[in-house]
């Protein structure tokens, strides 16, 4: 198996329940699911704000890996309610609109805090 590399975004779930905010295998990168928390642990509000926060924060891992959002390839968004749509979408589409990834937005139940009205994973691919 190739190396694997792991960034930690000093999540405390991170170690509660054994997880890298993001792994590089090769010339995959994988980011999970990337809540909307500021390093105080409040959470704004608004479910715009909260997804360009998730981006944020996947960002941050990207770069930390030796790329950037030019390289994802795959985005998963899931939103508490439909009603949001739009403002995640439009924060999806302020990183994404020129390379235009993969992408799926799901409608859940609930998420692990009730104030996240997001939650957002991307996949990546480099040659870098």
């Amino acid at each position: 198996m190739a190396d694997r590399k792991l960034v930690s975004s000093g999540s405390p779930f991170e170690t509660t329940i054994g997880f890298s905010r993001a792994v590089r295998v090769g010339d995959r990168i994988f980011v999970a699911g990337t809540a909307p928390i500021w390093p105080d642990g409040s959470c704004p509000q608004d479910a715009r704000a909260q997804a360009r926060r998730c981006f944020e924060i996947i960002g941050a891992a990207l770069s930390e890996l030796g790329t950037g959002f030019a390289d994802v390839v795959r985005t998963r968004m899931f939103i508490t309610s439909a009603a949001d749509a739009e403002a995640v979408g439009a924060a999806h589409a302020e990183r994404f609109a020129s390379t235009r990834p993969a992408a799926t937005m799901v409608v859940v139940a609930g998420l692990l805090d009730p104030r996240w009205k997001v939650e957002v994973e991307v996949e990546a691919v480099t040659s870098s």
